[in-house]
């Protein structure tokens, strides 16, 4: 990439100062480093090479102008210079290092990287990301293959990319050559500074000569790219230097960063050129995009709260004109890499680039749903030919035709950034029809009106059906690469829980289910607990789905904080649940554990499976025979009261979800 990566990299610049330099070339590079004027400072930094120098700082800062500048290939060759004279170096280095690797298609040396990256930044999401892929190349591969792409025929041999739609026009970046109408220069590159250009779109397919998108009330002595419009095509959200009444305006630093403007169409005029209220001189805030009921303007930042280089946010539109506060998207969308040009489909898709998920190298393309209550599905990569060994972004979509535009400066492209176009010809949903028959354990008889419940990973219940005249039940259209359970229930039958990985394939999976008949009658009974240090109690009844925990009046937790041991004040109460379970053989007991919301959700669904399966082999040490016990750790999911994630509760409200549940299965 080129012009665009001034948003994401000025956070990861700062991260990359090193030591003065010595040389006269290396400080001069330095200083022309400093001002972002990476082609100069590549010239100085060669040429202090050239004199001997092997300083990491030269070596470190040459890699990554070639890096911000888009050359992942003589950037590769810095990093594996800088690695040979040291190779203890700083996490960042290791991670740009694995995408420059990727960039030459040496994904195995990039995932050996990736490995020690991990453990030298083990809270990195980026790592966490990887260790719980290390299969991405299969994923990326499953969802490859269902596009159809051409070179846009709008490219020149300088950069050119960002597109948007308006009417029957396409509106794009470039930083072409004029012939003196633009006469300034990028110091980023040497090449001329970015404007809006347009083509018209033909019914033929053909397209016009590209022209400036140039109106009274636009300017082109600023950088100018990545417009969104609205769809009655008279309000237009874009990004640019920043400027204050025709003058460049600078951060504390000296640093002319991005800013978002708006800017409305009278009379075939863009008049009323306004910067958005959440721009800075101090951070930069580029390339917009708007949801389908254009309420909320999407767009990328580095401004305080970012978890990663750039972030994507969003802020709501009000009616008045106003704004609200830019929320982050969270870390379900943002890495601590580079998250940018987000775009929102009709679908309620959200499509944005990444360095930071794992791909196939440089910036991916990713997709989301996001759901009704904004919150977002699994990110998925767009596989290939969207995404390439190089940097791939600016996807956009006409959800009707599904045609549309993305940029990439991938090898073999006419220019340093071109825009391509596609056709999508298959979409990116893999589900599966979960289905299969019921039948008696027995007799393999199939079994009628059969209820089958079906719940995902983190035990959320998904759907419902029964078994038809024949046995047979189906779960129609169910997410692929995904672990669900299937829970049967039958008067008469045992209850029945079966889990199943799906393959990350569309078609069909197959389970058949056999279920076990109850041969003691499913009826209440008066029993008498004999426990130990208690006296004898009267249980009024008790009967399938009752929890013996709350019967039997025993505190339902036996742990410390955190921890997974069963405390020995507590062995007493759980005496109570082996005096039921010897006085009553045939019972069967569902051990479910609970905690409260403290904690991320990945911890506390570990430690739950941990109680849940130590209450069991506690049980089972006092003899109870473990075909009769379940055990299953149910985290932060079932929540009895107000207090989730960010609520804030007494320790006695959070007390009451951290609870151990002994669900009675079978009399």
């Amino acid at each position: 990439m080129k012009i665009k990566n001034l948003l994401y990299t000025f956070l990861l610049f700062n991260f990359f100062l090193n030591a003065n330099a010595q040389s006269l070339s290396v400080r001069q590079a330095d200083k022309k480093y400093n001002n972002y004027a990476y082609a100069d400072a590549i010239k100085l930094y060669e040429n202090a090479i050239k004199e001997g120098s092997t300083e990491e700082n030269v070596f470190q800062k040459l890699g990554n102008s070639y890096y911000f500048t888009g050359d992942l290939k003589q950037a590769l060759k810095c990093y594996q210079e800088l690695f040979a004279i040291n190779r203890n170096q700083e996490a960042e280095y290791l991670y740009i290092y694995s995408q420059c690797l990727k960039s030459a298609g040496n994904y195995t040396k990039s995932d050996e990287i990736l490995d020690i990256f991990s453990e030298k930044a083990p809270l990195d999401k980026r790592g966490i990301l990887f260790k719980k892929n290390r299969n991405y190349l299969d994923d990326i591969k499953a969802n490859s293959g269902r596009y159809e792409i051409a070179d846009a025929g709008i490219n020149s041999k300088d950069s050119d990319y960002g597109s948007a739609l308006i009417d029957n026009k396409l509106v794009f970046t470039s930083a072409r050559d004029t012939g003196g109408i633009i006469k300034k220069n990028f110091k980023w590159t040497n090449k001329s500074i970015s404007a809006l250009y347009a083509v018209d779109l033909m019914p033929d397919g053909s397209i016009s000569n590209p022209v400036f998108f140039h109106k009274k009330g636009l300017k082109t002595r600023f950088n100018e790219s990545t417009p969104v419009f609205t769809k009655d095509g008279k309000t237009m959200y874009f990004t640019k230097n920043n400027s204050i009444k025709g003058k460049r305006g600078q951060s504390e630093n000296k640093v002319t960063l991005l800013k978002l403007y708006k800017a409305i169409l009278i009379n075939d005029e863009w008049s009323n050129v306004q910067e958005l209220p959440f721009n800075s001189d101090q951070y930069s805030v580029a390339h917009p995009a708007l949801s389908f009921d254009e309420k909320i303007l999407y767009f990328a930042s580095d401004m305080p709260g970012t978890l990663g280089l750039s972030d994507l946010f969003k802020a709501s539109i009000n009616n008045d004109g106003t704004y609200g506060k830019p929320e982050n998207l969270g870390a379900d969308i943002n890495t601590e890499g580079r998250e940018t040009f987000p775009f929102i489909s009709n679908d309620n898709e959200i499509y944005f680039a990444s360095d930071g998920r794992p791909g196939l190298g440089g910036l991916d393309v990713f997709v989301a749903k996001i759901n009704n209550d904004g919150s977002f599905e699994e990110v998925q990569n767009l596989g290939e030919p969207i995404n390439s060994k190089q940097d791939d972004f600016a996807f956009i979509i006409n959800s009707k035709n599904r045609n549309g535009f993305f940029s990439s400066n991938r090898e073999n492209s006419l220019g340093l950034d071109d825009v391509y176009r596609f056709t999508e010809i298959r979409k990116l949903v893999c589900e599966q029809d979960l289905m299969g028959t019921v039948t008696d354990a027995e007799t393999n008889q199939t079994l009628s009106n059969v209820t089958l419940s079906l719940f995902n990973e983190a035990y959320q219940f998904v759907a419902e059906v029964v078994s038809d005249q024949n046995g047979n039940y189906i779960f129609p259209n169910v997410k692929c690469g995904k672990k669900y359970f299937i829970k049967t229930s039958k008067t008469d039958y045992e209850i029945k829980e079966v889990p199943i990985a799906l393959k990350r394939i569309n078609g069909k999976t197959t389970l058949a289910i056999a279920i076990q008949k109850k041969f003691t009658p499913l009826i209440a009974k008066q029993v008498v607990v004999k426990t130990t240090k208690v006296n004898p109690v009267i249980i009024k009844s008790i009967k399938v789905g009752t929890d013996l925990a709350k019967l039997l009046h025993i505190p339902m937790n036996f742990f410390d904080l955190g921890k997974a041991t069963i405390k020995k004040s507590s062995e007493p109460q759980l005496q109570k649940i082996v005096d039921i379970l010897n006085q009553y053989p045939t019972l069967k007991l569902d051990i479910r554990s609970h905690t409260d919301s403290r904690q991320s959700a990945e911890n506390n669904m570990v430690l739950s499976e941990k109680r849940a399966q130590s209450t069991k082999n506690w049980l089972i040490q006092k003899g109870i025979d473990g075909n009769r016990l379940a055990a299953k750790g149910y985290g932060e999911t079932k929540l009895v009261n107000r207090c989730a994630d960010g609520v804030k509760c007494t320790e006695q409200e959070h007390q009451q979800n951290r609870r151990s549940e002994f669900i009675i299965t079978y009399l």
